[in-house]
């Protein structure tokens, strides 16, 4: 899990650091924000001391309202020595008070001049996608027609090659390799390449090859949303492969279960048309237009239209 600092609002964000500017490395250890409003009254049993905390107008409003040395002792509790940061949106005017706390004690004080539930909104998204569940899996994603594929098998089976004829189709690469994978939200597999191979493809008797440079920026995204896997394996003459499509297999990723197809690979096969097929089916699919379906309910028809001619 990527570690996010109070440093990293301040890089990432339309956010100033107006106070507190010792504690701008303290550690944010949850995706959780809190708006102190019922600690503004005193109640500080259940304070989550540990959240970005995030005062809106709402809570300004009613500090202000405080006497002098109810003030001061509200932001002393506020400010412990594990809170990472507080927030103060809308470009309100900060009492000299928070200032002065906030620097004795070394919680980072940032002004942002945007809507609270605006800041909510973009901050949460942050912390969520940094905090997400992370794996990495042996493959190759690609970005076809919208839909992004994992291409999955043993080493040598021919991802890379598949992949590299897709970009000459006009598809993107997304990761080749290996493939960094966070869930996001509870259905949301996105997925990456890590930094060092950001790009790059690696195919046997070539080497590495930089498909940003020879197919142009188009060719590339940073990241995608796995939406099914293709799972390559050599052709096994034992092996009963599904031949109308009917039968829909998934496998686990973390929490998700995704759609996986399994394509036998020998000689004469043209797997990057394949792949692009199966893609182009997974969006009628979604779109609920199903093929195997339609074939099986003609061929059921059929057979009763000739159960009704005997």
């Amino acid at each position: 899990m990527a570690k996010v600092r109070t440093q990293d609002l301040l890089e990432n964000f339309n956010l100033t650091l107006v106070a507190g500017e010792d504690g701008v490395h303290r550690e944010i250890m949850s995706s959780d924000i809190h708006r102190p409003g019922i600690e503004m009254t005193g109640f500080f049993n259940y304070y989550p001391r540990e959240r970005l905390q995030l005062i809106g107008k709402t809570e300004m409003s009613y500090f202000l309202d405080l006497p002098a040395d109810a003030q001061k002792d509200r932001m002393e509790q506020l400010c412990t020595d594990i809170t990472p940061v507080i927030v103060i949106s809308r470009d309100m005017a900060i009492p000299e008070v928070i200032l002065e706390t906030a620097n004795k004690s070394g919680v980072p004080i940032l002004h942002s001049p945007r809507k609270t539930t605006r800041v909510i909104s973009r901050l949460t998204n942050y912390l969520e996608a940094k905090f997400a569940p992370f794996t990495a899996i042996h493959g190759v994603l690609v970005d076809i027609y919208g839909v992004g594929v994992l291409l999955t098998g043993q080493s040598g089976v021919g991802k890379s090659e598949s992949a590299l004829e897709l970009v000459k189709r006009g598809h993107r690469l997304v990761a080749d390799d290996s493939v960094e994978i966070r869930q996001e939200d509870y259905e949301a597999l996105i997925g990456n390449s890590p930094p060092l191979i950001e790009h790059l493809l690696e195919i046997r008797g070539l080497g590495i090859i930089d498909v940003m440079t020879l197919f142009g920026a188009g060719s590339v995204r940073s990241y995608k949303r796995i939406s099914m896997i293709i799972d390559l394996e050599l052709w096994d003459e034992t092996k009963q492969y599904d031949r109308l499509g009917l039968d829909e297999d998934t496998t686990k990723i973390m929490d998700v279960n995704v759609p996986k197809a399994t394509i036998p690979v020998r000689p004469g096969r043209n797997l990057a048309v394949i792949v692009e097929v199966a893609a182009m089916n997974f969006r009628l699919k979604r779109m609920g237009v199903n093929a195997a379906e339609k074939f099986s309910e003609r061929l059921t028809d059929m057979i009763d239209q000739g159960h009704d001619m005997e």
